[in-house]
């Protein structure tokens, strides 16, 4: 059985099951074997599909990274958001970030618990994967060392920054560097391709965004300027956008609505691990 593109003529399959795409797409089988075509017919309910996406969500959220510390911020009076914001201040100079920013996203990534991990196989503060670490010379045993994970992400966001220099407001460079260390840098540039290709600002993350999500729907990507396919869009928007808030927060900026550039995308203001098991990956992206 395959799922097969539905063709002027079914002559040689018998389309069965479902269909998916907007019933571009079905399941089919050959056509001298209707009895798997009938019993996958009988099979088929229009809940088995429901409840696909509905486990796919929940593998997606909260729940599927395990955390021992929910800790949104120590004492807001004082200023201090976490136990490792001496780490974030040493640190966040080396991806060029103010050190509120780069907690922001610590608290996205694993909610300030130094042993959190996922199902993916990222570890730690800022949830580095395995080939990300390998990368960036940490050490597995390293991995958990929360001086030493943020370290690593904070040299990898600057290495994200290298290759966004042809976004030339730093500001908004922060956008394409979340979602790229989120859903994976080559991803987002194919939501910049979209973007320019459909006469946007490929340079505006209120613009790109709107790509970044579509990069769900088979329409986009699989079209020709689409390099690297699908991605889980809607995640990365609400990635970028729940860091930008809580760091606006944290800056002290309580009214977010008017300075958000992504308001017209949805947020979430929960933490969720970045799911993408390649997220990290720059192969083919050379080093500048």
């Amino acid at each position: 059985m395959i799922v097969y593109p539905i063709p002027t003529s079914t002559k040689g399959i018998i389309p069965c099951g479902y269909s998916t795409d907007q019933g571009k797409l079905s399941w089919a089988v050959r056509d001298d074997n209707t009895e798997l075509a009938d019993s996958i017919k009988n099979w088929y309910k229009p809940e088995i599909a429901a409840n696909v996406k509905r486990e796919e969500r929940e593998l997606f959220s909260i729940q599927s990274i395990h955390r021992h510390v929910y800790a949104p911020m120590l004492n807001t009076q004082a200023g201090i958001i976490s136990n490792y914001d001496h780490l974030f201040k040493r640190y966040a100079p080396i991806a060029r970030w103010d050190w509120r920013l780069l907690a922001a996203q610590c608290y996205q990534e694993s909610c300030f618990d130094p042993k959190a991990y996922s199902w993916a196989g990222a570890k730690g503060l800022m949830q580095i994967m395995p080939e990300t670490a390998k990368h960036l010379g940490l050490a597995e045993s390293d991995v958990y060392e929360p001086e030493l994970n943020i370290y690593a992400a904070a040299r990898y966001i600057n290495k994200l920054n290298t290759h966004f220099m042809d976004i030339r407001n730093p500001e908004e460079r922060k956008f394409f560097i979340l979602a790229s260390y989120n859903g994976g840098f080559f991803h987002i540039r194919d939501a910049m391709a979209l973007a320019k290709k459909n006469g946007k600002n490929p340079y505006k993350w209120v613009h790109v965004a709107e790509y970044v999500l579509k990069l769900s729907t088979p329409e986009y990507y699989n079209d020709p300027v689409v390099k690297y396919g699908y991605m889980r869009g809607s995640e990365t928007a609400n990635y970028v956008s729940a860091i930008y808030s809580r760091w606006q927060k944290y800056r002290g900026i309580r009214n977010t609505a008017t300075i958000t550039p992504t308001d017209d995308i949805p947020t979430i203001y929960e933490p969720h691990k970045a799911s993408k098991k390649h997220r990290f990956k720059l192969k083919n992206v050379k080093d500048n």
